[in-house]
């Protein structure tokens, strides 16, 4: 139950960073702070800043072996995103989605393991 809880914090804490950042590029966006190619290329490094976050906790949370708590994190978000995509947009699968998967299931990852290293014992 405890997993369940913290797998549920963890993307919490996704999902708000991405409606956070998506807002402030958006802001920007709108008043010509920042352009459509600095636009674009946000809307990678904004999921993958939030897996890290999400994996940061996880790892934070995690008893040991963190690497796979992000490894679980990463593939439960992974398949959300795969099932959205493909019910909301219609979107086949391509290489290029399977590797921004891949990118952000080892960016989860990398974030538990650095969770668990910072956590005080």
């Amino acid at each position: 139950m405890k997993y369940l809880k913290n797998l549920g914090i963890s993307f919490i804490y996704i999902m708000a960073s991405i409606l956070l950042l998506t807002l402030f590029i958006t802001i920007f966006s709108y008043f010509n702070i920042i352009s459509d190619k600095v636009t674009s290329i946000f809307k990678i490094i904004i999921p993958i800043i939030s897996m890290l976050m999400g994996g940061y906790y996880m790892g934070k949370k995690a008893t040991k072996k963190g690497f796979f708590d992000g490894l679980k994190l990463g593939i439960i978000f992974s398949i959300l995103l795969i099932i959205f995509n493909y019910l909301a947009f219609n979107n086949s699968f391509k290489l290029k989605y399977i590797l921004f998967y891949l990118i952000l299931i080892i960016t989860s990852i990398l974030g538990s393991m650095i969770g668990i290293n910072r956590k005080k014992i």
